[in-house]
C-alpha cells in the first residue's frame, strides 16, 4: 500500500512536471502550424529567417532578465539600456573609433548600467521595480545627450565594418540568407543554461529568489550574487544592442521602451516564476520564439502590429494565471480522505492479483488464470464504484458541515445584532 501510495506520487509529479515543461514547446508547434495553415507563405524558408532574426535581440536580454527575475527581481531598463548602449557605440563609430572597439563599447556600456542597477538594489536594497524604472528614464536621456539626439547609422553590408552583420546573417553568393546569429543565440543560452545549473552562481541566484533571508541566514553572499545577476542582464543587453545594430542598422534615440515586456513576457511564457525561485534558461529561449512567431505570424494574417500586442497581452496573462496555478499547486498540502486510501489498497491489491495471474499463465495453469482475471475485472468494477460512492458521501459531508457553518454563522449574527438593539 505504502509502495502503491508512492508509486501514485511519483506519477502526480511526473504529470506536473511534463505540464511544466511541455506546455510552452507544445504552444509554440500550435502557433507555427496555426500560422502555416492560416497565413500566407508561412512555410518558407525566408519567413523561417525572418522569425530567427526576430528572435535575437529579445532572445538576448530576456535570458538576462530571466536571472534577474529568478533573484525575485525586475529589470524594467533592460530594453531601453539595449538601446542606449547600442547608439552610443554608433556615436563613437561615427566619431572615428573602429568597428570592434565599438561593439565592445556596447557591451561595456550594458555592463555598467547592469552594474548601477545591482548595487542600488542589493547594496542600498531599493526596490528593483523602482530603480529599474528610474534607469530606464536615464538611460533614454544618456543615450540622447550621448548622440545629441541624432540617429547612429551602422555599416551597410560590402562597407567596411560591415562584416559584423554576418554574425547574425550571413548572404551566400546566391543572395539566400543564413540565420548564422542563431547559433551565437544557441551559445550564449548555453552559457547561461550552465551558469544557471552547473555553478554556484546559479543555486545561489536560485536561493536568493526560493527565499533571500534563508540565504542570508545560510552564509550566501546575498549582495554579491544579487548584485551579478543585475550586471549579467546588462552585458546580455549589450550583445543584443549588437544584434540590433546588424539586422537594423539605423538606431534612433530614446528607443526601447518597450522591448522589456517582451522579453520579460518571453521569461514568465518560458516557465520563469515572477514570484523567484523558478525559471529556466531553454524555457525562456521557447517563450522568445513563441513571441518571435506570433509577431511574424499575423502580418501572414494581414493583421496589423497592434494585433501582435494584444495578443501578446493575452499570452502573458494566461502564463502567469498558469504560474500562479502551479505555485498554488506546490503549495497545497494534499489531505488523504479515506476514498483515497481505499483506493490505494484496492489497487495494491489488484496489483498483487496481476503479479499472481503472470505466475499462474507461465506455469500453465489456465483455469486458475481465468478465475483470477474474472476476479481482477470484479475488483476494478468494485474499486471504481465504491470509490465514486465514497467521494459523494466525503462531498455530501463536506456541504452539510459547510450548512451547519453558515447556520451556525447566521445564528450568532443574529444574536448579536438583537444583544446590540436598544432596549
Amino acid at each position: 500500500m505504502a509502495n502503491n501510495g508512492t508509486d501514485i506520487n511519483r506519477t502526480q509529479r511526473f504529470l506536473e512536471r511534463g505540464m511544466k515543461y511541455a506546455l510552452a514547446p507544445a504552444a509554440l508547434v500550435i502557433l507555427y502550424v496555426f500560422f502555416g495553415i492560416f497565413g500566407r507563405n508561412f512555410f518558407s524558408y525566408p519567413t523561417l529567417v525572418n522569425i530567427i532574426d526576430a528572435a535575437y535581440y529579445i532572445g538576448f536580454i530576456a535570458m538576462g532578465v530571466t536571472f534577474v527575475i529568478i533573484t525575485g527581481g525586475i529589470d524594467l531598463s533592460i530594453g531601453t539600456v539595449m538601446m542606449a548602449a547600442t547608439i552610443i557605440g554608433g556615436t563613437a563609430l561615427k566619431h572615428g573609433f573602429p568597428m570592434v572597439p565599438s561593439l565592445l563599447l556596447i557591451i561595456a556600456v550594458g555592463l555598467t548600467f547592469g552594474l548601477f542597477n545591482g548595487l542600488m538594489v542589493s547594496r542600498l536594497r531599493m526596490p528593483p521595480f523602482i530603480v529599474t524604472l528610474g534607469t530606464m528614464m536615464i538611460s533614454m536621456g544618456i543615450g540622447s545627450i550621448v548622440s545629441n539626439v541624432a540617429s547612429a547609422t551602422f555599416p551597410i553590408r560590402d562597407s567596411p565594418g560591415g562584416w559584423f552583420k554576418s554574425i547574425f546573417l550571413y548572404l551566400g553568393p546566391d543572395g539566400v540568407g543564413i540565420p548564422t546569429g542563431a547559433l551565437l543565440l544557441v551559445l550564449v543560452a548555453l552559457v547561461c543554461h550552465v551558469m544557471l545549473s552547473n555553478t554556484k552562481l546559479g543555486r545561489y541566484t536560485y536561493a536568493i529568489g526560493s527565499n533571500i533571508e534563508a540565504a542570508r541566514l545560510s552564509g550566501v553572499d546575498v549582495k554579491k550574487w544579487q548584485m551579478l545577476a543585475y550586471v549579467i542582464a546588462g552585458g546580455t543587453a549589450g550583445i543584443g544592442g549588437i544584434s540590433y545594430a546588424a539586422i537594423y542598422t539605423t538606431v534612433l534615440p530614446a528607443q526601447g521602451q518597450g522591448f522589456e515586456l517582451y522579453a520579460i513576457a518571453a521569461a514568465v511564457i518560458g516557465g520563469t516564476s515572477l514570484s523567484g525561485g523558478v525559471g529556466t534558461i531553454w524555457g525562456t529561449i521557447i517563450g522568445v520564439f513563441i513571441m518571435s512567431v506570433l509577431s511574424t505570424g499575423l502580418p501572414a494574417l494581414n493583421l496589423e502590429a497592434h494585433y501582435q500586442t494584444f495578443f501578446t497581452g493575452v499570452i502573458v496573462i494566461g502564463a502567469v494565471l498558469l504560474d500562479m496555478y502551479r505555485n498554488r499547486k506546490a503549495a497545497e498540502v494534499r489531505i488523504e480522505t479515506p476514498a483515497d486510501a481505499y483506493r490505494a489498497s484496492m489497487s495494491a491489491k489488484i496489483e498483487g492479483m496481476k503479479q499472481e495471474l503472470a505466475e499462474r499463465g507461465d506455469a500453465g495453469e489456465t483455469r486458475e488464470a481465468q478465475a483470477l482475471r474474472r476476479r481482477i475485472v470484479a475488483a476494478k468494477s468494485e474499486m471504481r464504484t465504491t470509490f465514486a460512492r465514497m467521494k459523494r458521501e466525503r462531498k455530501a459531508e463536506l456541504a452539510r458541515i459547510r450548512a451547519e457553518e453558515r447556520a451556525a454563522d447566521r445564528e450568532f449574527s443574529e444574536m448579536v445584532r438583537h444583544k446590540e438593539l436598544p432596549k
